[in-house]
């Protein structure tokens, strides 16, 4: 089938065949010595493999189960802990073996192996380009020793070394940035699609045809899902895809005028995602499925994975990855990268206009990852995060160009992996009738609890039992309580499971400390986390993580400021899921919660945008008919005179569990004080339901 992201061209066929033939060589020459000889017959011997699989898929050669494993053990076992350290994946190793070039030349490497899911596509064209680079790279060195008979630090190679490097990933940006477009607008972006309707789902031979890492969560939750009923598959479908529906429904937008869906979820659960394609087919959406970033310049190891993704061969290899674009990243590939989106869409405006939004699964259950931060890694320079937060602005102001976020939806659903532990099959089913408790019943208990926190002029939020946050959060002030509201009430639509109240804070007057002793964010758990607010604004921040302090500020600058001097304060909410709180506790999985579940298990802080971002004019509607009207707040409100100081692209949300949650109180503009929650209970009259979990002995 002719492929919607490049021409297989004579020219290109010949391209690959010299530089295969080349690269095959390399193993076998005496020209380089030491490290720099290991560095290239390691990777030579990758490529090696990406072609047979290349060769493999594209033939539509049919393997046995057990030699898709062997394959798929001589692509990933370098990952695996043990082999990683002695591997020139590990920027630590490869810089004592190659001295200042290790980094770069690690990095390189690094983007290759992510070339394996797209070898399995057959993609002809990327092969061929990072195959010419190694081989370039191999010239240039060999190129130096011949010269200088020794090889050394020398400063001549280190910038030929860069400046190829550079200019490479500068003169591929038309293809880089553009498929990235591609993949998530165009329906004919069937890699994904394909596998899931033409394969026998119920054996696990199909996942290693996606050429993604197949772990054991991959093959246990696929063995799970072929043992289970398939209702019951149907039936999780089912409130996954209602939950959509219900988001256009709910915000009067129109779904007919699209046309095309974004899937998003972890490999193994294809049984369910078929089920999906066919409800959302129904609906008269196409389904699109885009692979995760697996190159640096997608942002690979950067937080929350996209599109179908694996739970991954390697964390440490993806954090100590995760700012390789550093080494190529300045004002110029911006420019370059900004002007090849805007083209690449503009070109593909038709299908992105018919984009409706996304239907993300997110999985939960991996073991608790504390990063080791090596100096070996790359890390941004400071001029480098301002392009960073610059670029994301622009590049996310061009996205909402052709994909309006007025226009569209989406829903989101999560379940555990076998990794969770034993008790996995017990937590499954509890999460399952998590994701469909009765949202009337929740509706109404958090409508009274709404009509509390509607007379208030702040909120003040109280830690105990060591919890040491002291905040008080300034509310927007109604000016017609009879028509409108100050927090949402969220059911159970696009943000599944049901179970909380949230607004936009007003910025000013917001002051105090968030403080967490233990939670998990964007794959990265964090110790003692504590914020400081002033006037709706992060001033100051720590954690204990790390012996240093500059590394706890340094993590928490990365990967929860994402590089930004500073964040708002963009939501404050109340979760009410009781239920899902004691699920955690119960089986001791607390930790290991997703910020979709654990948000609705106590009050929550969400720093970044609004949960209105970009849909600020939007009037939206809580069923009693008022409207919400905190929608906006300071930095919003620049959306239309400098649109790249009103959002900072990201929203991360901060939990504080209930038994650390000492009191919820609703301060009057009289100076009434009235509480929500108390030692851990909510005190409402009218939500007596909520504690009954909080009772139960686990």
């Amino acid at each position: 089938m002719k492929s919607i992201f490049f021409e297989k061209t004579e020219e290109l066929e010949e391209r690959y065949e010299l530089v295969t033939e080349r690269i095959r060589e390399l193993p076998r020459e005496t020209v380089l010595y030491g490290g720099w000889k290991a560095y290239f017959t390691e990777v030579a011997e990758y490529l090696y493999l990406l072609e047979q699989l290349y060769q493999d898929e594209t033939s539509g050669k049919e393997l046995t189960l057990s030699e898709y494993e062997k394959r798929h053990d001589r692509l990933f076992d370098r990952f695996r802990e043990g082999n990683y350290e002695r591997s020139f994946l590990d920027p630590d190793f490869a810089c004592q073996n190659l001295g200042r070039f290790g980094g770069v030349l690690s990095a390189v490497y690094a983007d290759i192996t992510g070339l394996c899911s797209y070898a399995a596509e057959g993609r002809l064209d990327l092969i061929t380009v990072f195959s010419e680079l190694v081989s370039q790279l191999y010239g240039i060195a060999s190129v130096f020793y011949r010269d200088n008979q020794e090889m050394h630090d020398d400063n001549e190679l280190f910038d030929e070394i860069h400046t190829a490097i550079h200019d490479f990933y500068h003169d591929y940006q038309d293809v880089f940035a553009a498929d990235g477009v591609i993949a998530l607008v165009n329906p004919e972006n069937r890699f994904f699609t394909d596998i899931i309707e033409n394969s026998d789902l119920s054996k696990p031979d199909y996942m290693y045809k996606t050429g993604l890492f197949v772990g054991e969560d991959q093959r246990g939750i696929q063995k799970f899902l072929s043992e289970t009923e398939p209702a019951k598959i149907k039936a999780m479908a089912d409130t996954f895809t209602e939950g959509y529906k219900k988001g256009f429904d709910n915000t009067g937008r129109d779904m007919s005028k699209k046309e095309t869906v974004l899937i998003e979820y972890c490999l193994g659960f294809e049984l369910m995602i078929k089920e999906v394609m066919n409800n959302f087919k129904e609906l008269g959406l196409r389904p699109v499925i885009k692979r995760e970033s697996l190159f640096s310049f997608d942002g690979r190891g950067a937080g929350r994975k996209y599109g179908c993704y694996s739970t991954g061969p390697g964390r440490q290899f993806e954090y100590d990855h995760r700012d390789d674009r550093g080494y190529y990243f300045d004002k110029g590939y911006i420019e370059r990268r900004l002007e090849v989106l805007r083209d690449t869409y503009e070109k593909n405006k038709e299908w992105a206009g018919k984009m409706a939004g996304p239907a993300l699964m997110e999985v939960f259950g991996e073991p608790d990852f504390l990063p080791v931060n090596k100096e070996s890694r790359y890390t941004f320079t400071e001029k480098q995060n301002q392009l960073q937060v610059s670029f994301t602005s622009k590049a996310g102001q061009i996205g909402n160009t052709y994909i309006p976020e007025e226009e569209t939806s989406f829903s989101i659903i999560s379940y555990p992996l076998p990794g969770i532990g034993a008790d996995f099959e017990k937590i499954f089913e509890e999460t399952v009738k998590i994701n469909t408790l009765d949202y009337v019943l929740y509706q109404t208990m958090q409508q009274k609890i709404i009509d509390i926190l509607d007379k208030g002029e702040k909120v003040h939020i109280l830690g105990q039992n060591g919890n040491e946050t002291d905040i008080t959060v300034a509310l927007c002030p109604l000016k017609d309580p009879e028509k409108e509201t100050i927090f949402e009430n969220c059911v159970a639509d696009v943000n599944i499971p049901v179970g909380e109240v949230f607004t936009s804070p007003k910025l000013e007057g917001t002051n105090g400390v968030l403080h967490v002793s233990r939670v998990y964010l964007n794959n990265l758990s964090y110790k003692d986390l504590k914020l400081t607010f002033k006037d709706g604004i992060i001033k100051d921040y720590t954690c204990k993580n790390f012996e240093e302090e500059q590394e706890n500020r340094k993590l928490i600058y990365d990967n929860i400021l994402y590089k930004h001097e500073f964040l708002p304060l963009g939501e404050f909410a109340i979760g009410t899921n009781t239920t899902a709180y004691i699920m955690g506790r119960k089986y001791g999985i607390e930790s290991k919660l997703p910020i979709l579940i654990a948000e609705k298990t106590g009050p929550h802080f969400a720093v970044g945008d609004t949960c209105y971002s970009h849909a600020e004019d939007v009037a939206v509607y809580n069923p009693d008919g008022k409207e919400i009207i905190a929608r906006s707040n300071t930095f919003a409100d620049k959306r239309d005179e400098d649109p790249e100081k009103a959002y900072f692209n990201c929203h991360t949300d901060i939990t504080i569990p209930y038994e650390e949650l000492g009191e919820i109180a609703v301060i009057t503009k009289e100076g009434e004080r009235i509480p929500v929650i108390k030692d851990g209970k909510f005190v409402v009259p009218g939500t007596e339901e909520l504690n009954k979990p909080l009772e139960e002995n686990i």
